[in-house]
């Protein structure tokens, strides 16, 4: 097995993308393996950060979505919005810190407003 290319942080050469990239263009990677390494230098006390590059001649169109891929994702973001204690909407995404809604995680505050 080869060693991967490693690229500084904006100098990768033309016709290679990240994910996000391939994303905004419409793309994903289709199956093929990581072609090379963006790496930027590390900051403070954290280490480089690093993102992996694809071939963009290589890249599929994303999968259109379906009914039944919004009807899943429709049902998934429900059960997040879901509080498991008091099953009301939230109407934001229920923070897994808390595990439920910030009513029912703060009720003490809640009686004082």
């Amino acid at each position: 097995m080869s060693a991967l290319p490693v690229y500084r942080w904006r100098l990768a050469p033309p016709g290679y993308a990240t994910l996000r990239q391939l994303r905004a263009q419409g793309l994903r990677p289709g199956g093929q393996d990581v072609v090379a390494v963006l790496q930027r230098p590390p900051r403070r006390r954290r280490g480089p950060l690093v993102a992996y590059l694809y071939r963009i001649d290589r890249a599929k169109p994303v999968r259109p979505m379906t009914p039944a891929r919004w009807a899943a994702l429709s049902k998934a973001m429900t059960a997040r919005r879901t509080c498991p204690n008091c099953r009301t909407d939230a109407g934001y995404c229920i923070p897994t810190s808390l595990g439920m809604c910030v009513t029912c995680a703060y009720p003490e505050e809640q009686c004082a407003a």
